[in-house]
């Protein structure tokens, strides 16, 4: 069986890219693609030691970026890869952007929105959890346990 292009599995590795790239920066890893039409227009990691700046999100940095790619403040073609369950800021923001779709790799049970309602996102935003779930939370366990040794 081989992996489309465009499956949701090919644009979480881009992702879980991003996310290796904030683990080598010593940022939490978690990284974000938007994609529009089968194609990535924005992506990023989170930034937020690197930038001081604790709205830095991998997700909050993404859909910026997006939104100048489209010139256009609203994501309602587009999709988000995530690879940890968004914050409730970070779900915020997903909501006033109107984007179309969120795919979500490992859960976050202890900040993720969904902890008080997936009612945050905009109603129309379809939801998929789960996605290379193992992957994600193996990176994020990885880089906590290392913190943990020094």
């Amino acid at each position: 069986m081989s992996l489309s292009i465009y499956s949701d599995e090919h644009f979480m590795k881009q992702a879980l890219n991003e996310a290796q790239n904030a683990y080598d920066e010593g940022e939490i890893p978690i990284g974000a693609v938007v994609v529009c039409e089968n194609k990535i227009i924005a992506k990023d990691h989170n930034r937020v030691e690197r930038l001081n700046d604790a709205t830095a999100h991998a997700e909050m940095l993404a859909i910026t970026a997006a939104q100048n790619n489209l010139s256009s403040k609203y994501l309602n073609e587009c999709t988000l890869f995530v690879t940890l369950e968004p914050c409730s800021m970070c779900a915020g923001g997903l909501f006033w952007t109107q984007i179309g779709r969120v795919v979500i790799g490992a859960l976050d049970k202890e900040r993720g929105f969904s902890k008080y309602s997936k009612d945050i996102v905009h109603p129309k935003t379809d939801l998929k959890m789960g996605v290379m779930a193992n992957e994600c939370e193996v990176l994020i366990k990885d880089f906590f346990k290392n913190i943990r040794k020094k």
